[in-house]
């Protein structure tokens, strides 16, 4: 599977966000294709089975994605499945806090230091 065009810009945009590009685009693989497994994000973003791993734990972590087994048709080890947690517009207004966050705190630090050499 592949990113549209759009897709594409949107993981571009949330990598110049500061968010890691494997981040973003199993984001953005998740918002188009919910209740997925591990292997079809794996295939769907191109990314290693290790890189996966990894997103997957930080996006878990940030509480944007839940987990849940479901029982496999045949014999065998249930398979898992991941969603979205909230709507990714959701999570961009989260993301636009932060970075609201961290830019005041460092115009904060500006003025104190202003107040220090002036």
């Amino acid at each position: 599977m592949y990113f549209t065009e759009k897709e594409e810009e949107l993981v571009n945009l949330l990598f110049e966000l500061g968010i890691k590009r494997n981040v973003a685009k199993v984001l953005v693989f998740l918002a188009k294709t919910p209740m997925v497994t591990f292997r079809a994000i794996d295939q769907g973003t191109d990314l290693r089975h290790l890189e996966v791993v990894t997103v997957v734990q930080y996006l878990k972590k940030q509480g944007w994605i839940k987990s849940q087994k479901n029982k496999a048709k045949s014999e065998g080890r249930p398979v898992t499945i991941y969603e979205l947690v909230k709507p990714i517009a959701e999570i961009v207004n989260g993301i636009e806090k932060e970075k609201i966050k961290k830019a005041n705190d460092q115009l904060q630090l500006i003025q104190k230091l202003r107040n220090y050499v002036s």
